[in-house]
């Protein structure tokens, strides 16, 4: 009996000596892990930076036109539907040409007619100049026959400018496209009588809209402390949420010099080239702008800086603090102008609250 009971106080007293082993490591390991602090570091290196400015503005056709005829007239045939392609020149509708025709034919006779009475008169008067010169003739009659013939030559001129009138009329009848696009609406149907000069569709919505977005058009608005980092071909981006991750080049095209009255701000127009037509107009996209470029700058992530005044350096698992003076920046990087040196490792993740001089692990190179 006495036996057991012995045994059973050194199994006690070994589960005891483990117990406090292993609490022992547990306080080793926690103190281990408050003393060292996991962090992730990013390498200084030299690259190019762009300091940009972001706007957001309407994206606009490059050209736009209310295809409207310069007479009136009831619509007869629409020849084109909303989105269809149209070249140049092509046909797109007509107006009742039928009284217009008539008139045509009416001019063309009138012509016809003068022109006979001018080639008549004509013929008098110079025979009147060759008897004139032979004195056969008083200055009575020569005055005559001579304003006969100018009134004749005026008829004609009148009757040449009717018909060209008429000609006019009926060409504006058939409208056209001054360029080509796409068929962005329809405003009027087949059956309406359209007065341009009275009312009813007006000249602003047209029998059809017109569009070319080959190449689009975004006006923004520049505050003065940033008009002056704009100029004219300078190059831009654009960004649609249509096409994540795709950028669209294009240039400013246009930079007003003078503030508008109201805002006080100055207007600016980009444009961008659209090849494959994937920039609607009519919708929103993010225009960014590079006013300052440094191709060969020593370069760090932006959550690196804290207090936009100074950054932590891994030395040799330590944290040190070093001040530096920053030059360009954008969203995701800044420049160092000094106090960094080429091939150290920032501090990027970990480093908020942490202090100069404490112990660090190098989780991850970024």
């Amino acid at each position: 009996m006495k036996k057991i009971i012995i045994a059973i106080i050194l199994v006690v007293l070994f589960i005891t000596f483990l117990s406090c082993k292993a609490q022992n490591q547990n306080e080793e390991t926690v103190e281990e892990s408050f003393e060292a602090t996991s962090v992730k570091v990013h390498e200084v290196k030299k690259s190019r930076i762009s300091e940009k400015l972001f706007y957001t503005g309407i994206i606009e056709a490059w050209k736009k036109i209310n295809v409207t005829p310069d007479i009136g007239g009831k619509i007869v045939v629409i020849h084109v539907n909303e989105g269809d392609r149209v070249e140049k020149g092509q046909l797109l509708a007509e107006l009742d040409t039928q009284a217009v025709r008539l008139q045509l034919k009416q001019a063309e006779a009138v012509l016809a007619v003068t022109e006979s009475n001018w080639k008549d008169a004509k013929l008098n008067m110079d025979r009147m100049e060759r008897l004139r010169r032979e004195n056969a003739v008083s200055e009575q009659q020569y005055e005559k026959i001579k304003l006969a013939y100018e009134a004749s030559e005026a008829q004609l001129e009148q009757a040449k400018a009717a018909l060209n009138l008429v000609r006019h009329n009926l060409n504006v009848s058939l409208m056209k496209a001054p360029f080509s696009g796409i068929v962005a609406s329809r405003n009027a149907e087949v059956g309406e009588v359209i007065n341009p000069m009275m009312g009813g569709i007006s000249p602003s919505s047209g029998v059809l809209t017109l569009m070319d977005f080959s190449r689009v058009k975004i006006k923004i608005d520049i505050s003065p402390r940033d008009i002056v980092r704009i100029q004219k071909n300078q190059r831009a981006e654009l960004r649609v949420d249509a096409c994540p991750g795709q950028i669209f080049e294009g240039h400013v095209a246009i930079v007003n010099k003078a503030a508008d009255p109201l805002t006080k701000k100055f207007r600016i127009e980009v444009w961008i080239n659209n090849p494959g037509l994937v920039l609607k107009p009519n919708t929103f996209g993010e225009v960014v702008l590079e006013v300052s470029t440094h191709a060969n700058a020593l370069v760090i992530p932006q959550k690196a800086v804290l207090e936009n005044r100074f950054v932590l350096v891994a030395q040799e698992n330590v944290a040190v603090r070093k001040d530096v003076i920053l030059g360009l920046q954008n969203s995701d990087k800044v420049e160092v102008i000094k106090g960094l040196q080429e091939g150290e490792f920032v501090i990027v993740e970990g480093n908020f609250g942490l202090e100069d001089g404490a112990n660090i692990h190098i989780e991850e190179v970024l």
